[in-house]
């Protein structure tokens, strides 16, 4: 059963003192055990028995690049060793949706290979990412193979974007609405968006006409079109859609026939440069350009959780970033995301998601038909107001940032942390900084040391972002 703790094939780190509870604990969530504490004290207690076995993990992806990620874990004849599979299948999880990859190289746990190759291919939530992150987006079924040393670290990052000469057109493709800005040597002319509601539209042509509609009416404000530049939700390459939420209500039949080549087919039609990327990886693009700086981890929380990076050097990796499927939350009970089932994952903590989830223990009255996006308006009108009830939704987000932006300085180099998404609009988006900013200065004090904040103005929200999708192309 989706969502049901009993699709593990193992007890979910059974003892106790693998799944610490937290110093601050969210009212509305007291079962919250963030992974970022977990990890910590399973690789601990491995260590403490003398005994611990050290594991390499490596992820290849379909272009060749190899990223390498390590842990430790209990002996086999070790009383917690029932506990070693849970810890690695969340560690690839994490890495499978953070970084992509199809074939899973395991150094040090051959006892694992089989069952974690198992777990792929009849375990409900394993079955799940191996048909996104490995079929779709890597072209292969996931495939765990154990070696006595990982093969070598290789990958590509890439500095794209930052071109804002002509005339150009940048859009942005959410769960709630479609933007689109006309764009003229890096200065926004015109802006608007547009309500839509894509996720479950099982016709392709909704969404093409419905891009098309905003790419014609931006185009009205320019004398002509010289690239267009986009971000939507999903994983592209080469401006192929491989995933994405956005068309999940499509046919897989009419995905391949539609969907797949949607992007090569605009461009066609405009007959210019096109680029688009991942959502999240245009949100940390616009960051960067607005800060210049880099190291930019973008969090977007808006109808689900959006991620992207760019590096220290300023450049968009290869890295998928999806992280609103990134466990970050270990405990057996942890809510389940809503398409995939799994438990713990980043969509139901840093979303709309996560403020509905939350909204009903909070004790305020609402009507349970109203969708999300309304949901949010009670509670942000009701924070406006200093009521307590909707504090405490705010400060479980909070305080989840302040452990995840911990985890995730496991896996990403940053400095810098932009914040976006109509959650962190107003007073509510205000206390999750300063929340989880008082978490890491007591759990983390050199991660709170070292990294920044910065939401944009609305100024930088509505253009930023706009400004950043249209500079994604060259113009030769």
């Amino acid at each position: 059963m989706l969502g049901d703790a009993s699709n593990y094939p193992h007890p979910v780190m059974s003892e106790t003192n693998l799944l610490p509870e937290p110093k601050f604990l969210p009212e509305l969530h007291p079962t919250y055990r963030p992974a970022i504490l977990a990890n910590r004290a399973f690789e601990q207690a491995a260590r403490e028995t003398g005994s611990a076995i050290d594991v390499g993990i490596a992820l290849e992806q379909a272009d060749g690049s190899v990223f390498h990620h390590r842990t430790v874990i209990f002996s086999a004849d070790h009383g917690l060793a029932e506990n070693n599979f849970r810890h690695v299948e969340r560690l690839v999880k994490f890495l499978l949706w953070q970084r992509g990859g199809w074939k899973i190289h395991l150094s040090g746990a051959d006892n694992l290979v089989p069952e974690l190759q198992e777990y792929y291919r009849t375990n409900t939530f394993g079955q799940f990412d191996d048909d996104v992150i490995g079929v779709r987006n890597n072209g292969h079924s996931i495939v765990v193979a154990g070696c006595a040393e990982l093969p070598a670290e290789q990958s590509e990052a890439r500095l794209i974007g930052r071109n804002l000469n002509g005339c150009r057109i940048g859009f942005d493709l959410g769960g709630s609405d479609r933007k689109a800005a006309a764009v003229v040597d890096g200065e926004v002319k015109f802006s608007e968006e547009i309500a839509w509601d894509p996720y479950f539209e099982p016709d392709p042509n909704y969404h093409y006409e419905g891009i098309m509609d905003s790419l014609r009416r931006a185009a009205e404000h320019l004398p002509r079109v010289d690239a267009i530049g986009g971000s939507a939700a999903g994983c592209y390459s080469h401006n192929k859609v491989t995933w994405a939420s956005l068309f999940r209500g499509v046919e897989p039949e009419d995905f391949d026939a539609h969907v797949r080549d949607i992007f090569t087919r605009i461009a066609a039609e405009w007959n210019v440069p096109l680029e688009v990327l991942n959502d999240g990886e245009v949100t940390a693009l616009a960051g960067s350009m607005a800060l210049g700086k880099n190291g930019v981890l973008g969090i977007a929380m808006g109808t689900s959780q959006g991620g992207g990076y760019i590096d220290m050097d300023g450049n968009i990796t290869t890295w998928l970033s999806e992280l609103a499927f990134a466990p970050v939350d270990m405990h057996p009970d942890a809510p389940a995301d809503e398409w995939s089932g799994d438990l713990g994952c980043g969509a139901q903590y840093f979303s709309q998601q996560a403020v509905g989830r939350l909204l009903p223990a909070s004790g305020i009255e609402y009507d349970k038909t109203l969708k999300l996006p309304e949901q949010l308006k009670i509670v942000q009108a009701l924070m406006e107001q200093g009521d307590e009830r909707a504090l405490k939704i705010y400060d479980a987000i909070g305080i989840y940032l302040g452990y995840s932006l911990a985890h995730y300085a496991e896996f990403y180099d940053y400095e810098y942390v932009l914040l976006l998404g109509r959650v962190t609009t107003g007073p509510g988006g205000e206390h999750i900084i300063e929340r989880s900013k008082g978490v890491m200065a007591t759990e983390f004090p050199d991660l709170a040391k070292r990294v920044k904040f910065h939401i944009p103005d609305e100024t930088e929200k509505r253009h930023g972002q706009a400004i950043a999708a249209a500079s994604l192309p060259r113009i030769d």
